[in-house]
């Protein structure tokens, strides 16, 4: 007991107690993960992880041709903005790395003039630092400048490059209703591009300055030590960097599955606030924040998980790359003082060899820390590899939604072989749409969910202007699936649909868009007030348009045409329905098709919109389920859900239903 009390130190007693706490904290963590996995999934889970299967991400071949394309477009030539500043940079790291070697030596001859008790040479170097210190001030803030401007048009760039595609055409509604491969393209198209191009910059930064600085200390350590030092630090470099970037290589992964978390945790509480009335009548409170709690644990269970990789990556990281480092450091700049037959210190005196160590001594600090910042760049440059997968990916699927691609999982419910060899002659895309005026024919065209469910197998009727047609039917019969595919938002699974240009052909919903902007806005939308004047259209005709659907008291309740509000809000569901109408009436479409769009407005005030549609030229297809609505059509299209259908004129012997 004796011998062995002599090391139960308080030191030894703390160092022990502490590998102890770290190993019961992994114990614990395990045991825990494996109580998860027994357990099963109970919790409440989001369909939103479509994009589960991209996740890998690593520093590799496939990371570099990735990110090479990306900075294709955010640099799009030499003689551009981004390329200045990337020459600022560079310019700056290398003034940096100069100041930095300077104040080495002047520092080194400041504490040399003190030990040497020389008053003339402390002033003499102490003025040379106090006359250098704004030229410095300016390159480390010059230096932040570019780095900052950099990154803002980093994001400028790619985030103009992404919405172009993504609000080209209908791609925005194909992403989210079409493809299923990205699940929360809002945490894309912000977050995701900030942190990537904020983490590019940063490694522009992080890489250029401990290269510039390895390159020229190991300059000025071959003419003080020799050329063996500084070897032996690059061949530790080049070990403890492949080292570390095999064991961060989850990172990039669990990168990825942050920002998806993330992704869902936003969706969900977007998914509140918007539907908070709805939610509010239902009293589900509770169940909605049973929800959000669930999303809010899987993000908070992994970002747990990834922090606590992230310490003991850390502390890896700071034993191999500083102070293994450091140690590799010592032993070379010691090596010519230490040994007392060295040419170079054998005729040197007490102060030239405390004035050459410390400078060799500093360079070579310098030199390690700036290998440590390199080792640990990999660690950014995993995480970095997360970020580029992600936006890889969503250009990848904006290319091809822009194409006319799309992925999404088919139906698998009916699992018989006479349905699947229906469902493999139903090709997306495969149908042929033909431009013609004044006129909506269905020719042998299939009418088919995006993902493969046949609603009606043969469709086939024509409509032309003038002619207005009352679609009915039952529920998930498919009204809405017929106006999607008209309107080109979903694919012709074959046969030929023969329509007007999609200018031409204006739709209105049961819950009418109302945009930001001005009380203007809200009849011209999706035009602006300058294609308004283009089109010769004045204030006073909108006027016109208003009093036609009777909201002309809106002009002066809200203050003008210039008045801004929330008009979602301010415009009861009837206003909003009525200024739908004014809106149809400014465009003046061939084919309008309205979707329960009067259910909020009067029978009066409907059958006199109805009269003016037909006055001015507005050929109609219309959902509802008014009987007062059968006399303003000649056609009806019956739908029974069950795959059926019948376009029949409308006489005196048809039997009206609806209420």
């Amino acid at each position: 007991m004796v011998v062995f009390s002599k090391y139960v130190t308080a030191k030894n007693s703390f160092i022990a107690g502490g590998v102890l706490l770290v190993l019961y904290l992994l114990r614990q963590r395990r045991r825990k993960d494996k109580q998860k996995g027994r357990k099963g999934s109970s919790d409440l889970i989001l369909n939103t992880e479509k994009d589960g299967r991209k996740d890998r991400a690593a520093v590799d071949k496939v990371f570099f041709f990735r990110i090479l394309r990306i900075v294709r477009l955010m640099i799009p030539g030499i003689f551009c903005m981004e390329s200045a500043y990337m020459i600022l940079i560079a310019a700056m790291l290398v003034a940096r790395t100069y100041c930095d070697v300077w104040m080495i030596q002047n520092g080194t001859m400041i504490e040399s003039a003190i030990i040497g008790r020389s008053t003339k040479d402390f002033k003499t170097f102490l003025f040379s630092f106090i006359k250098f210190m704004p030229l410095i001030a300016l390159v480390n803030n010059l230096l932040k400048l570019g780095l900052n401007e950099l990154k803002l048009r980093f994001r400028e760039r790619l985030t103009k490059n992404l919405y172009n595609q993504y609000l080209q055409g209908f791609t925005y509604y194909k992403m989210g209703n079409l493809d299923n491969r990205i699940a929360n393209a809002d945490q894309l198209l912000t977050q995701d591009v900030e942190k990537f191009c904020n983490s590019v910059v940063d490694l522009y930064s992080n890489l250029s300055k401990p290269l510039l600085d390895i390159c020229l200390y190991i300059f000025k350590l071959t003419s003080a030590i020799g050329a063996q030092g500084p070897a032996i630090m690059m061949t530790y470099l080049v070990i403890s960097g492949l080292f570390l970037t095999r064991l961060r290589r989850p990172i990039g992964k669990m990168t990825v599955t942050e920002q998806r978390y993330e992704g869902e945790y936003r969706y969900v509480n977007s998914r509140l606030i918007t539907n908070s009335e709805e939610i509010a009548f239902y009293n589900g409170n509770r169940r909605e924040k049973l929800t959000i709690h669930s999303t809010f644990r899987k993000l908070v269970d992994h970002l747990h998980n990834f922090i606590f990789f992230r310490f003991t990556m850390g502390f890896v990281d700071s034993i191999i790359a500083k102070y293994i480092a450091t140690v590799v450091g010592y032993l070379v700049v010691s090596r010519p003082f230490l040994n007392l037959s060295h040419p170079r210190h054998l005729h040197s005196n007490q102060s030239e060899l405390l004035e050459d160590y410390y400078q060799s001594g500093r360079m070579l600090l310098r030199m390690s820390q700036a290998l440590g910042r390199i080792v640990l760049a990999g660690r950014e440059m995993t995480r970095l590899s997360g970020f580029t997968a992600r936006i890889t990916e969503l250009m990848k699927v904006l290319k091809e939604l822009n194409a006319g691609r799309y992925e999404r999982t088919m139906v698998s419910q009916q699992e018989k072989e006479s349905d699947a060899v229906e469902r493999l002659m139903l090709v997306p895309g495969s149908g042929q749409i033909i431009n013609r005026d004044n006129l909506i024919k269905f020719d042998h065209t299939p009418l088919a969910t995006p993902n493969g469910d046949v609603l009606i197998q043969d469709l086939t009727f024509e409509v032309s202007s003038g002619t207005n047609v009352l679609v009915c039917g039952p529920n998930g019969c498919g009204k809405s699936s017929l106006f999607r595919v008209l309107g080109e938002l979903w694919p012709l699974f074959g046969g030929q649909l023969t329509k007007p240009e999609r200018g031409k052909l204006f739709y209105v919903p049961q819950r009418p868009y109302m945009t930001l902007g001005s009380l203007r806005d809200q009849v011209i939308y999706p035009d602006t007030h300058d294609e308004q004047k283009k089109k010769g259209i004045s204030d006073q005709v909108l006027k016109e348009y208003l009093d036609n659907v009777q909201l002309g008291h809106i002009l002066e309740r809200e203050g003008g045409w210039d008045a801004i509000q929330d008009w979602m809000d301010v415009l009861s569901g009837g206003e909003k329905q009525r200024m739908a109408m004014a809106r149809l009436f400014y465009h003046k479409p061939q084919f309008a098709i309205l979707d329960e769009c009067t259910s909020a407005v009067s029978v009066d005030v409907e059958d006199f919109i109805y009269s003016h549609c037909r006055t001015v030229g507005i050929t109609l297809f219309t959902v509802s389920h008014r009987k007062s609505l059968w006399k303003h059509h000649e056609f009806y299209l019956h739908m029974d859900g069950r795959g059926n259908y019948e376009f029949k004129p409308i006489t005196e012997e048809t039997v009206e239903f609806g209420s």
